[in-house]
């Protein structure tokens, strides 16, 4: 691939901070945030964050104190997120339906001693119990009710008492209202956004033990700039951003929240993801950008509640966070007009790499080119220092400015992750054609080994797709005592549709090699999903190891 395009020379670093700050001085007045009908603007924002910067400063906030996020996607988050990043702080994120055990590791090995999070029983007497365990110091508690309209509010009040958590009146718990009292701005901080950490953003921990991924205020100022060029088509004051994928996670971090901050964007919160909740809001917003996984889309194609509502006012959508299969994407565009494309990006990379043209010219199966100022790089599966040829397989290597500092308290995995020459190792396979597109086969970790050959799980997942009866499909390799692996396939179909094994098996013979072929298919009514609803094949890779193990005992 050529190099560094010109756009990254002219670029600056810039504290994540100021582009909430330039755009409450354009569009102070335009909405920021709709939260369930109640509406923020953008100078509403603002003058939360500075209030509660000044109060986290009395804290002893500042550059070098990790605070924990355990929030869901509220209007807080965003409020304590830039208020944190302006005094120089660093955020955690946490996901809130993380189970004590992991919040606890989390905020252990990322040295938090401040969590906030809100006063709903299900998240807070999680983040309690490990403030019992000695693991933090305090907690802000933010309560639900106070960010609900009239009479929401009330009601909540009212009907939902027995969900909201009974918080102590002492020294380790303050409220959002006593940081809004400490004063109506913080004191100014300096400090070099190349070498501050403002994010220190977990790995998903699917093939070991979760890693802090280190996202300087540089890292994550490029990552916006570059989709900043990559929507140059919007319109800065007038978008309107769906914000279901939670906030916690990198891609929401970065292409809802601040992507939507920087373009001036309403940004329409979603807290938890409902269909019926979700479409109604696309109407009665009119949605015009939405980031969102395979799996969200699947669902808005194939819900008997979508045709009852128009999503006509979608723009453009950017799918993230797994391969998007051809069939869902023809389907989604059929059905609102809109244009969705695939893009790529890691959570080390802030994450967003490459993005399909937002023009019409999507290809197929690709994840697209790379973002302004990014280079990649194929290096050979056997030698991970030897480049292959052009358009040949490789694993994808990539370097810019999105590109993290390095993994949190972890010099060896940093150092076998990012090479001499800066460049990322993805531990994805794959190959770029010459107009510069890039295509994915698998995962190295993924990749099946038949006989000797490689076989890749998603060319099987994507044939499989193509069946018309097969909504979600994962693949993974099983024991094989002959070809040493083989491909199991594991498959939700469609509503009221049928299909057996026999069935799919010969439907895929003209889509898949002999080789390639799965040995067994399983039929199941859901498939395991990750917190941001990407398919994951964690659990199943898990389960078929016990089914052997427990086998091998039995025998």
């Amino acid at each position: 691939m050529t190099g560094a395009q010109e756009w990254c020379a002219a670029f600056k670093a810039r504290r994540v901070h100021e582009y909430l700050e330039d755009t409450v001085k354009t569009f102070g007045d335009r909405p920021a945030a709709d939260f369930m009908g109640r509406v923020w603007s953008y100078k509403d924002y603002g003058d939360a964050v500075n209030r509660v910067a000044a109060g986290l400063q009395g804290l002893g906030v500042k550059p070098g104190v990790n605070v924990g996020l355990c929030l869901p996607n509220t209007p807080y988050y965003t409020i304590f997120y830039f208020a944190i990043l302006k005094i120089g702080g660093t955020v955690v994120n946490f996901n809130p339906l993380y189970v004590e055990r992991e919040i606890a590791f989390q905020a252990r090995d990322a040295d938090v001693r401040i969590m906030v999070t809100m006063d709903l029983k299900i998240i807070y007497d999680k983040v309690e119990a490990v403030r019992q365990e000695k693991v933090l110091d305090k907690i802000i508690v933010c309560p639900m009710a106070e960010i609900l309209p009239f009479p929401k509010n009330l009601l909540f009040k009212l009907f939902k008492g027995k969900d909201v958590a009974k918080v102590p009146q002492d020294g380790a718990h303050l409220r959002y209202g006593d940081l809004l009292s400490a004063g109506s701005a913080p004191k100014p901080v300096e400090f070099d956004p190349a070498k501050t950490v403002a994010v220190l953003q977990y790995t998903g921990g699917t093939t070991g033990v979760p890693k802090g991924a280190m996202l300087s205020h540089a890292n994550l100022s490029a990552n916006i700039e570059q989709m900043v060029e990559i929507f140059s088509d919007s319109h800065p004051g007038k978008e309107k951003m769906m914000c279901v994928l939670p906030f916690f996670h990198v891609f929401a971090m970065t292409v809802s929240q601040n992507l939507a901050v920087a373009l001036g964007a309403e940004m329409v919160l979603q807290p938890r993801f409902e269909i019926e909740t979700l479409l109604k809001d696309v109407k009665r917003k009119r949605v015009t950008l939405f980031p969102g996984v395979p799996t969200l889309f699947t669902a808005i194609n194939n819900s008997p509640l979508t045709a009852k509502y128009d999503l006509s006012s979608i723009a453009v959508c950017l799918s993230g966070g797994a391969p998007l299969p051809v069939e869902v994407k023809a389907a989604f565009e059929k059905l609102t007009g809109c244009i969705l494309v695939e893009g790529y990006g890691l959570t080390e990379a802030s994450p967003v790499c490459s993005v399909n043209p937002l023009d019409g010219t999507t290809v197929a199966g690709s994840i697209g080119r790379l973002v302004p100022g990014t280079q990649a790089q194929f290096r050979a599966l056997e030698d991970r220092d030897s480049q292959v040829t052009a358009g040949e397989k490789g694993e994808l290597c990539l370097k810019g400015p999105q590109v993290m500092m390095g993994y949190w308290k972890r010099p060896d995995d940093t150092a076998g992750t990012i090479d001499a020459d800066g460049f990322l190792h993805t531990g994805d396979v794959g190959y770029i054609d010459e107009a510069g597109f890039i295509y994915l086969v698998d995962r190295i970790k993924d990749l099946i080994i038949c006989s000797g050959y490689n076989v890749y799980p998603r060319m099987i997942e994507e044939a499989i797709y193509q069946h018309p009866a097969v909504e979600e499909a994962i693949v993974i390799a099983v024991p094989d005592t002959y070809r040493g692996q083989s491909p199991k396939a594991f498959v939700k179909l469609k509503a009221d549709m049928s299909l057996t094994g026999d069935e799919l098996k010969t439907f895929l013979k003209d889509h898949l090699s002999a080789i390639e072929m799965p040995r067994e298919y399983e039929f199941r009514d859901s498939l395991p999903k990750t917190m941001v609803g990407k398919l994951s094949k964690k659990e199943l890779v898990e389960e078929e190891a016990r089914k052997r193990e427990a086998a091998g005992t039995a025998a």
